[in-house]
């Protein structure tokens, strides 16, 4: 598997990919679905891939299943059969079907399978320039703090295993209020400028009410920028919305909102 990653894309080396795996399969498989994904083998050799993230998303309600289609690619030789991975991978009606790194190459492909927007753009922030209406206290989500309590249990979940897998969870606490907030550490501009995604916010007023606070946290870790998946320029974020960068789509029962990444390939690929 890893070899024929490392055929489609060139610009990842094999341990990227190797890592990869070593987290898909550290993570418990759901239910009867494949633990990695979907292959293509020609006489004992893989000449194609698609690695499928399957996962419930606890913090929504009834916990719906969800699919990133993550990393398809098939030799030049077998192009032909590489519908094959993704029909073979969407049969289940049931789960939320994502595409969240589509290639421009299989735009069309995505679109034409009935996948709908969900994400136009990226809305770049520097979060410590946000002003705060009132102190916030920022916390880091251990198993041990105090401040899960004010959560319920799916967001619990969510923060204590995003913190496993190397995000930055965090708690924001305002009186008897919290919110939680999931970052993932990255690069920009060609790996030179250190940002954090955000992987998972209830929504972007949360996020924008806290961005002061959270914005001095992060700079601690020597973090100025963050990045938004959005659909337009977000009120009190101080930056700058890019139209059609990063989109991303979805297919299934229950729809995708922006400002939730979690348990994706963004955070399973690791940095």
């Amino acid at each position: 598997m890893v070899e024929c990653l490392r055929r489609g894309f060139p610009e990842r080396p094999g341990r990227h990919w190797e890592k990869a795996l070593e987290r898909m399969k550290a993570r418990p498989v759901l239910s009867d679905f494949p633990q990695y994904g979907y292959c293509l083998a020609s006489e004992g050799n893989i000449v194609g891939v698609m690695l499928t993230f399957f996962f419930r998303q606890p913090a929504l309600e009834g916990q719906p299943i969800r699919c990133n289609l993550s990393s398809w690619t098939v030799d030049e030789r077998f192009r032909a059969y590489a519908g094959k991975l993704i029909m073979t991978a969407m049969r289940c009606r049931e789960v939320t079907f994502l595409s969240i790194t589509p290639a421009p190459i299989t735009l069309k492909v995505t679109e034409g399978l009935r996948f709908q927007r969900f994400v136009g753009g990226q809305h770049a922030f520097f979060p410590a320039l946000s002003l705060a209406s009132s102190p916030i206290k920022v916390v880091m989500a251990r198993s041990a703090s105090p401040e899960l309590d004010f959560l319920s249990p799916g967001e619990r979940e969510v923060l204590l295993d995003h913190a496993h897998l190397g995000c930055d969870a965090l708690i924001c606490v305002q009186g008897d209020t919290a919110y939680p907030f999931v970052f993932k550490s990255r690069r920009v501009l060609r790996g030179i400028l250190p940002c954090s995604q955000v992987i998972y916010c209830r929504s972007a007023e949360e996020l924008s009410k806290c961005a002061g606070a959270l914005g001095r946290y992060l700079l601690r870790q020597g973090r100025v920028l963050c990045l938004l998946d959005a659909n337009a320029p977000v009120p009190g974020l101080v930056g700058r919305y890019f139209d059609g960068i990063g989109p991303k789509y979805y297919k299934g029962p229950n729809p995708a909102l922006p400002g939730d990444l979690a348990y994706t390939e963004f955070v399973m690929f690791g940095p």
